[in-house]
């Protein structure tokens, strides 16, 4: 091969064809290719060459997406399905279709090393996971949901690779920083010497994925710890290369950013990096503790209270400047006019479920009354809504942490989860870490797989394809102006949101997460109906089809008493003299 003056190397090869395997030498050692398209034997294994313009899509009339009016669905494909196959996934597309979902993300995919992993440790930029599928059964996920009428996010790891099959270092020492470094390992080398090869090969993959798999968009993980002391910044360039790869296709691009800062939303002109939302760890923080009452860990600075839903309703992130206890310094930067579908709220995610001792689901720490009413706030919000693969029917399920590495890194991988879950007091004792579930065991990934024939509680599947029913037809709910909403607070742990709409009528949004309110009198102006209207209820989480006590109207001639563990939905509709 013949290196040019970038330092790349290149040759000019014949009588190539899909399916042969190759592999790079490098100083007399046998390499595969790191941005190969297929590892069909892993990541240590050769090389597959892949024809992309082998696969003939049915997509041409789709349009894309953007964020307005989607609905969240997070997944891991290992474990959606028992076969946790792209083909095995496509037959799911319709049930979530109907469910009301519009937009699925996918965990990552890039080849990992094992016979499972949640993806994070991915070292093939370029390959999606051979357990999964060839690269063409990407393609075919993507166009069955599309032909579904929904689009497909993929998770990307930007800020490392993983530490088993990482080559990138045999090819050149500049892939990775001397400046920084993550909580996972080394951080790419985005601003150091001989960056600009380094940012190329990211901005070209982020292209990769949506113009060569169709893709919609990308959600970038752990944003802050992607280092670049440049400008612009690589984010802002990698979200760039992205759109232009999609065009004319509408495309979104989703960020996590554990400090919240909201500069990253801004467009690459105005200083940001021209993201379309983040997660908003704030309302999963303050719902956890409400519906669980433990405050220990990154717990620590929500307390659950009526107030903080309010604000997350009206303003997003709670924390923007403020001091954060927990990690002794201020968090978060002011938001100011940008719109609530770019805040993505939820109450599961990947993260969160693992992040208890073993792996539960949250509606199994609380109540099913306190479930329900959060979750119709989750829904009803105007928000952008995230749900986790099967909290829509209730699964019981365990999402654990899991990785099939070899023995030695095993064991580090294992004593690295149990030191992670000693920020939980109740975790740290010696008892609990004999319970920390082992990410090797090949137990720990099969006890994670879906089982919808055998996990579906037909309540909360009602409750959740009501709600997601609500918020696409009710036409004030639907636009997600959180401008248009007022709240406030009735008790430390009840509250009302209202919309106010004049041409179809106000709504209110009344939840108590607690005891039953006896709200009389009512000096709260915001329960007083439009001029010449009156409240009637159309939603109840109480109702019996969710397995609730039944449905009681908070509004009364005697005035305000609102059930304990409840949220109902409330419509102003004129009387006859009006």
């Amino acid at each position: 091969m013949t290196r040019d003056g970038r330092g790349a190397w290149h040759v000019d090869a014949t009588d190539l064809r899909a399916g042969m395997l190759y592999r790079y030498r490098v100083d007399d050692a046998l390499y595969p290719d790191p941005c190969s398209r297929f590892q069909p034997a892993g990541v240590h294994g050769a090389s597959m060459i892949v024809d992309p313009s082998g696969y003939a899509w049915r997509d041409a009339d789709w349009r894309g997406v953007s964020m307005h009016g989607q609905v969240v669905y997070e997944l891991h494909i290992g474990s959606f399905t028992a076969e946790g196959t792209f083909d095995a996934a496509i037959g799911e597309l319709e049930a979530l279709r109907e469910l009301g979902v519009t937009l699925i993300e996918i965990m990552p995919v890039a080849e990992f090393p094992g016979r499972c992993n949640w993806g994070y440790d991915g070292v093939g930029l370029f390959a999606p996971y051979h357990g999964y599928g060839d690269p063409h059964a990407l393609r075919r996920f993507v166009d069955a949901a599309h032909g579904a009428g929904l689009g497909v996010l993929l998770d990307v790891v930007y800020n490392h690779l993983g530490p088993d099959g990482n080559y990138l270092a045999a090819y050149s020492g500049d892939y990775f920083s001397t400046r920084h470094r993550t909580e996972w390992g080394d951080a790419l080398n985005f601003d150091g010497r001989d960056a600009a090869p380094v940012r190329d090969l990211f901005k070209r993959n982020a292209a990769y994925w949506i113009e060569e798999f169709h893709l919609d968009g990308l959600r970038l993980d752990a944003t802050q710890s992607i280092f670049d002391d440049t400008k612009p910044h690589i984010i802002a360039e990698i979200v760039q290369a992205a759109r232009a790869a999609a065009s004319p296709r509408s495309i979104v691009v989703v960020g996590e950013n554990e400090p919240q800062h909201v500069e990253a939303l801004w467009p690459v002109e105005r200083g940001g990096w021209g993201l379309d939302a983040l997660w908003n760890d704030d309302f999963h923080h303050s719902a956890h503790v409400a519906l669980t009452g433990r405050r220990d860990g990154y717990y620590h600075d929500h307390r659950g209270t009526a107030q903080e839903f309010v604000s997350a309703a009206r303003h997003g992130f709670l924390f923007q400047g403020q001091r954060y206890q927990w990690q002794g310094k201020s968090r978060g930067t002011v938001v100011t006019d940008e719109p609530a579908a770019s805040f993505v709220h939820f109450l599961e995610n990947h993260d969160q479920v693992a992040n208890t001792l073993k792996g539960a689901r949250v509606r199994t720490c609380t109540s099913p009354g306190r479930y329900r009413a959060l979750s119709a706030l989750l829904l009803l919000g105007p928000q952008t809504p995230m749900l986790f693969m099967g909290q829509e029917f209730g699964s019981m399920r365990p999402f654990r942490f899991f990785a099939d590495h070899e023995p030695k890194l095993a064991q580090k991988v294992y004593e690295g989860r149990r030191e992670f879950l000693r920020q939980f007091s109740s975790y740290a004792t010696e008892e609990a870490q004999r319970r920390v579930p082992d990410p090797g065991n090949p137990d720990t990934f099969v006890s994670c797989k879906l089982d919808r024939a055998n996990d579906t509680d037909a309540s909360i599947a009602a409750l959740y394809r009501d709600l997601l029913a609500l918020r696409r037809s009710d036409p004030v709910i639907a636009r997600q102006c959180r401008e248009a909403i007022d709240g406030a607070v009735l008790s430390e742990h009840a509250f009302v949101l209202r919309w106010r709409d004049t041409q179809h009528g106000d709504r209110l949004l009344v939840i108590a997460l607690r005891d039953d309110v006896d709200f009389r009198p009512a000096p709260e102006p915001l329960l007083a109906p439009p001029r010449g209207a009156a409240w009637s209820m159309r939603w109840s989480s109480d109702a019996p089809r969710y397995d609730g006590p039944g449905a009681v109207d908070p509004c009364s001639e005697e005035g305000w008493r609102i059930p304990g563990e409840s949220a109902t939905l409330l419509v102003a509709i004129r009387s006859v003299q009006a």
